[in-house]
């Protein structure tokens, strides 16, 4: 009895796994461990182009150079697709902020994105004007009125310090910047998180609960339409405060960062990139030091002067964005198609180099393999390196929209059913450790037959947890199977994400070669599999909601 169970088992097991041909894993790991061109992508995207602002005409250069290094690996239909449009052009020239009064010193600054240019060099007195930082829309909007209130009339040719003064930045160096998951919190993330009851929530008034486990809640109980009317309602309090200043004459503003640390600074968005409003006033992001120490000067009644030096080039109207497209055509079912991703945009004050050129870098190095070994699979396989990530996953949302169906409505396109899946790398320069199903268990054994050759290389992990802000969310949303892998954090939320230190120095050679193998790996057993990956049910349609559409 004991032997016809286990036989059972043993069939019941190969019958839900996924046969992997070792032979093709070990012809990708030699290619890659001993050919590598990983790197060699990256410091094109990172040191030759830099910045990838979309819209920007940075942004056009390395995708036409991207584009022509995939139809040189042998790619094919490889083109820009042109998706929008997104909104203003927007590029820093040349830009200073110094502290000429009592003392002169440089200040540890960056502009933020769409801000206006300066008229040449001014110079003007800080005033320590902090407005209220929330992430809540109905809390920022009684917050804005209160300090307009406060402020109006008090502000003109003023340098305005928006920010609380930052006391905790020592406490803050104390926590290490550079971490690698230990098994425990592998196992940990392996667990299913704890079961909790969906929110109702009111899409006309969409605040965050000031409790964290009640706005964690909040947050898995929002669908993608209410996500998209409350970040569409942060937009317009951001307009709002930025035509406050404009029209109160502000010369410029200066703001800190709670991430700060180091003498490092993160660099995003001032105001709108939409041409139909005014660029926000120059906005500088300085770091918590300098900031502090203007804060203290202007506290203790010194007299201070800062000079501002902003040159910027935006485009009066919106501009159309591209997505980076190509393909290795399959064979017997080369009309279903395998896909890969990452987001190719970039904040502005680094390189773009571990958000994300390492994931732009990897999925072309996958390109690159597959094309390298000749490798037959049957079915297509076609890379996307997306715009407009940064913006909400604009450039995804819309390939998507366009090819597979709109997630609202729910209104598919025949192409639908031919995407097998999707694999997105976006979690900077860590090697991957495994995979989030995103609450798809039919792919729980794929993966686990597909990751086994890699467990010597750390790849152990599979959680049935979701995760999110990245583009296989626009996949995901309309119901096709879409991927995201787990990955060592290093120091990419501590130190790289989004900040002046995100160039290629952090990039870690070794991560990267294991990410190109393993992903090259499961793209060719996807593409080879005789069936489609499995499917979650379709969501439902969704009605805008009267917070999307006033």
């Amino acid at each position: 009895m004991r032997t016809i169970v286990i036989a059972l088992a043993v069939t019941i097991t190969a019958c839900a796994a996924d046969s992997v041909d070792l032979a093709v894993v070990n012809r990708i790991k030699a290619e890659e461990f001993q050919n590598s061109k990983v790197m060699e992508i990256l410091q094109n995207l990172s040191d030759h182009y830099g910045p990838r602002l979309t819209g920007s005409p940075e942004f056009k250069e390395a995708a036409d150079w991207a584009l022509k290094r995939l139809q040189e690996y042998g790619l094919e239909n490889a083109h820009l697709e042109k998706w929008g449009p997104f909104g203003r052009s927007w590029t820093l020239e040349k830009f200073a902020l110094e502290m000429t009064q009592p003392r002169y010193s440089l200040l540890d600054a960056w502009p933020l994105a769409w801000s206006q240019s300066t008229k040449g060099a001014v110079s003007g007195e800080p005033v320590l004007a902090p407005l209220a930082a929330t992430f809540s829309p109905k809390k920022g909007e009684a917050d804005l009125e209160k300090y307009i209130e406060k402020w109006k009339g008090k502000l003109k040719g003023k340098i305005v310090l928006i920010s609380e003064p930052i006391n905790n930045i020592v406490e803050s160096e104390s926590k290490p910047a550079f971490h690698r998951y230990t098994d425990a919190e592998l196992q940990d993330l392996a667990v299913a998180p704890a079961l909790v009851e969906k929110m109702k929530i009111d899409a006309a008034n969409l605040d965050i609960p000031d409790d964290a486990e009640q706005r964690m809640r909040f947050f898995t109980s929002m669908s993608p339409a209410m996500i998209d009317a409350f970040f569409e309602k942060r937009k317009e309090l951001s307009i709002k405060r930025a035509q406050f200043f404009l029209e109160e004459g502000a010369l410029a503003l200066i703001q800190n960062d709670q991430r700060a640390r180091d003498g490092e600074v993160f660099a995003e968005a001032a105001g709108s990139y939409d041409p139909k409003t005014q660029l926000a006033p120059p906005t500088f992001i300085v770091t918590s030091e300098h900031y502090n120490r203007i804060a203290r000067l202007i506290g203790d009644k010194t007299k201070v002067e800062l000079a501002v030096n902003l040159k910027t080039r935006a485009s009066d109207a919106a501009v159309d964005a591209y997505n980076v497209i190509a393909e290795i055509p399959g064979g017997s079912k080369k009309d279903e198609i395998v896909m890969v991703g990452a987001h190719f945009d970039s904040w502005h004050s680094g390189t773009g180099a571990t958000d994300n050129g390492a994931g732009s870098a990897v999925m072309m190095e996958v390109a690159r393999i597959l094309k390298a070994l000749d490798l037959k699979m049957d079915r297509t396989v076609r890379i996307g390196l997306w715009s407009g990530e940064e913006e909400g996953l604009l450039g995804s949302k819309a390939y998507v929209k366009e090819h597979f169906g709109d997630p609202k409505t729910m209104k598919l396109t025949s192409a639908h059913a031919t995407l097998s899946g999707y694999f997105n790398l976006d979690n900077g320069s860590g090697k991957i450790r495994g995979v989030y199903l995103q609450n798809h268990d039919a792919m729980r054994p794929l993966f686990a037959d597909w990751l086994a050759p890699f467990r010597d290389l750390g790849v152990n992990t599979i959680t049935i947890r979701n995760t999110g802000g990245t583009d296989h969310l626009s996949f995901d949303a309309v119901g096709l199977p879409g991927f995201q892998f787990i990955q060592d954090p290093l120091d990419y939320s501590t130190v790289t994400h989004h900040s002046s230190m995100d160039v290629y120095d952090h990039a870690i050679a070794g991560d990267l070669m294991q990410c190109s193998a393993v992903i090259a790996a499961i793209v060719y057993d996807a593409a080879t599999r005789k069936e489609m990956l499995p499917r979650k049910p379709l969501p439902k349609a969704e009605e805008a909601s009267p917070a999307a559409t006033k």
